[in-house]
C-alpha cells in the first residue's frame, strides 16, 4: 500500500463551477498509484467541491443559479465580515461538500461518462484556494 499527496493552489477568475478534473488526472498520473481511493479536499469554508455534469454548460449554470436563489446575498445575515457575499458563500458550501472520495482504477478516476470534478467558488471576488489531493492504493 502506497500513498501520494499534493496541494493544488487555484484562483478562480469568477464565482461558480470551475472544472479541476484535468488537475486530478495529472496528479493521479504523477502519483504512480494504479488502483486505490482518491480524496479531494477543499481547505476553505466559502468554497466547496462537487461532482457534476461536465458536458452541458447549461446544467452547471442552472446549479449555480439555484444555489444563488437558495442562499441569496442579503443584509439580513449577521455574519458579513468580508462583505455581502460572505455568509451566502458559507451557506452554499455547507449545502455542498468540502471533500469527495473517488475510486481509482488504472490511474483513472472512476467518474461517469458525463461527470467532472469541480471547485465550486461561492465568492464574487475569489481569493486563492487550496485543494488537497490524496490517493492511497497500489
Amino acid at each position: 500500500m502506497r500513498q501520494s499527496i499534493a496541494v493544488l493552489p487555484i484562483r478562480a477568475s469568477r464565482q461558480g463551477l470551475i472544472e479541476i478534473t484535468d488537475a486530478v488526472q495529472h496528479f493521479l498520473t504523477d502519483s504512480g498509484i494504479t488502483d486505490g481511493l482518491l480524496t479531494v479536499f477543499c481547505r476553505h469554508t466559502s468554497a466547496s467541491l462537487v461532482i457534476q455534469e461536465n458536458a452541458a454548460p447549461a446544467a452547471r449554470r442552472d446549479l449555480e443559479a439555484f444555489l444563488t436563489r437558495l442562499a441569496p446575498e442579503s443584509a439580513e445575515y449577521e455574519h458579513d465580515d468580508e462583505g455581502p457575499d460572505d455568509m451566502p458563500a458559507h451557506l452554499r458550501a455547507a449545502l455542498t461538500a468540502t471533500q469527495l472520495s473517488v475510486p481509482v482504477m488504472a490511474r483513472q478516476p472512476m467518474l461517469g461518462t458525463w461527470q467532472g470534478i469541480f471547485l465550486f467558488e461561492h465568492r464574487r471576488r475569489p481569493p486563492e484556494r487550496e485543494i488537497v489531493f490524496h490517493v492511497v492504493g497500489e
